[in-house]
């Protein structure tokens, strides 16, 4: 007799090559529109699927949690983060939740990367130049930007996409300086040449650019506040490609309004996909560098990310402990 195969329903729509092996090992409920689902839907998904597989633009909450059906046993994050989950509730209802750690890891930061290089050399405003007819040549003092060879970078966050940062940062020169909730190892610290700091204060205010690598968490939401943003120095500049809510935006718009920050490059916002009316004022004058959450948009990453959630369903629907189950204490 064949196995019934549990149901699944994905939230948002994936790559073609994960959906289709979904739909070859589970009774895979697609979204095909590929528009996030309302809260009823949610609701009814939770009410029927025996796994949920949600993304970073659900927000499943307490209040969500509580009208799960007895059936739901796994919710299944597509996404390395768990911030749009209330893992605690979750498991005291008996569902495990698991994640998509580690995939991500190069793209996030080559995506860093680039919008150090983008904000310290002007390339998005260079970029529009020639077809905008505005450029007559060259000139020795026009679109001048700065040289990152032998600045500081201060990574606020060493795991993984911190270090994979810090390394790519040691090839382009920079001095390569962190915040961590726990200091790396020796060993790192050295391949990495990197000097730790336990005072965030102190670093902040040291340093010529300033990345944002930390995870999204109650302890971290506006660790760059108001306050420690103005520690900054004025030709400093802060790149983020972790979460939005790390940063008290409106202070941030402030400094850049009052060219008390020299630039800013970002990935990631307080209430995205709204961006501030005041930020993008800032963007249009070239104050400021902003992507629309990209930093992990790669196809290869995406796939990646399709097969750690395959792996964790079908581990757990095997009887097994998934390999990504996400506890509280990893918070």
């Amino acid at each position: 007799m064949t196995k019934k195969k549990p149901l699944v329903v994905v939230t948002r729509k994936l790559p073609d090559v994960v959906e289709t092996r979904m739909r070859e090992l589970f009774d895979a409920r697609l979204n095909v529109t590929d528009k996030p689902m309302e809260r009823a839907a949610l609701v009814e998904a939770m009410q029927t699927a025996d796994v949920l597989v949600p993304t970073v633009t659900d927000n499943i909450d307490a209040g969500l949690l509580g009208q799960a059906g007895p059936q739901l046993k796994l919710i299944a994050n597509f996404g390395n983060g768990v911030d749009n989950i209330d893992v605690q509730t979750a498991l005291s209802r008996g569902i495990t939740v698991t994640n998509t750690p580690g995939v991500l890891t190069e793209d996030t930061a080559d995506m860093t990367m680039a919008l150090i290089l983008a904000v310290s050399r002007r390339i998005p405003e260079g970029a529009l130049v020639i077809p905008n007819e505005q450029w007559e040549g060259w000139s020795p003092t026009w679109m001048l930007g700065h040289r990152i060879t032998g600045k500081r970078l201060g990574i606020v966050g060493m795991g993984r996409i911190g270090q994979a940062l810090a390394r790519r940062a040691r090839a382009f020169g920079l001095q390569v300086h962190y915040h961590n909730r726990r200091r790396v190892s020796p060993a790192i610290e050295e391949q990495l040449e990197a000097t730790y700091w336990d005072s965030l204060d102190q670093m902040l205010a040291r340093m010529d650019i300033v990345s944002v690598n930390c995870p999204h968490t109650p302890a971290t939401y506006h660790l760059l506040s108001s306050r420690r943003l103005k520690l900054l120095k004025k030709d400093a500049i802060i790149v983020n490609t972790a979460r939005g809510d790390i940063i008290d935006e409106t202070a941030l718009v402030r400094m850049l309004e009052a060219n008390e920050i020299a630039g800013a490059g970002l990935d990631v916002f307080q209430h995205e996909p709204a961006i501030s009316p005041r930020l993008l004022k800032l963007v249009k004058a070239h104050r400021a560098v902003v992507l629309p959450h990209m930093g992990s948009a790669t196809i290869e990453g995406r796939i990646d990310m399709g097969e750690k959630v395959i792996v964790n369903i079908k581990t757990f629907m095997d009887g097994h402990r998934p390999p990504d189950r996400v506890l509280p204490s990893m918070l």
